[in-house]
């Protein structure tokens, strides 16, 4: 079988196969011609990152088999979970583009100087999505960081209470002045259809982001407000 021109891996750093599944469906779909994604499930670590101590320990998995991957052929990383566990050890460990999902997200919804809202499951990693947010030099975009109750493994295992939690909090960010929505986690792109459906501000979904930067990296794609520019002056 011919090797495909480019292989992106999308790393899932839980160890939720489902996941991994569901994740590079949503990627592969996105692709252009000769492009594969190929997803690998960490083998050890969270089964779901709900807190910070999750994270750490994805972070190692996380670069472990990234550098593997780099070392045997991949053209491009995509971290796909939120808190981009290992995003920056790992670009300083290998030579090809690695993308983090809320990376590529925040700087998708942030687009044009938007403000924009987060919207998660996850209480205990408040704190950390912050840090991302001013990591990544998007704190005068951030309208708001709404996050639904209840304990997460509980609404996410169930995919019409998380769709029914994230609309009631994107309800909300329609009152703190956001002009686009993101979705903070992988996993939840199983209800974006539903909150896109329900709200009527532009919904980001992270693993698509990521996606849409690796071909920008790897040269198989224009950036958004390029495309943009070239069809307003169509």
């Amino acid at each position: 079988m011919t090797r495909p021109p480019h292989r992106i891996a999308l790393l899932n750093p839980n160890t939720n196969t489902a996941t991994t599944t569901l994740m590079t469906g949503i990627a592969q779909a996105l692709c252009p011609p000769k492009v594969e994604v190929q997803g690998h499930t960490m083998m050890l670590g969270p089964s779901i990152i709900t807190n910070e101590a999750a994270l750490d320990a994805a972070a190692k998995q996380v670069v472990t088999v990234g550098v593997g991957l780099a070392s045997a052929g991949a053209d491009a990383l995509i971290v796909s979970a939120f808190g981009d566990p290992g995003l920056m050890e790992l670009r300083d460990r290998v030579d090809i583009p690695v993308v983090g999902i809320a990376e590529a997200g925040m700087a998708e919804a942030s687009e044009g100087g938007r403000r924009f809202s987060i919207i998660t499951t996850t209480p205990d990693l408040d704190a950390s999505i912050r840090s991302k947010v001013a990591l990544y030099g998007h704190d005068d975009h951030l309208a708001s960081l709404r996050i639904s109750e209840g304990d997460a493994f509980a609404v996410m295992s169930d995919e019409a209470r998380m769709s029914a939690a994230l609309i009631s909090i994107a309800q909300q960010c329609e009152t703190d002045g956001a002009e686009a929505l993101l979705l903070g986690g992988g996993p939840l792109a199983r209800a974006a259809k539903a909150v896109d459906n329900a709200i009527p501000l532009p919904i980001i979904e992270p693993v698509s982001a990521g996606l849409r930067q690796a071909l920008v990296a790897l040269g198989l794609s224009t950036p958004f407000l390029e495309k943009r520019s070239e069809m307003s002056l169509s």
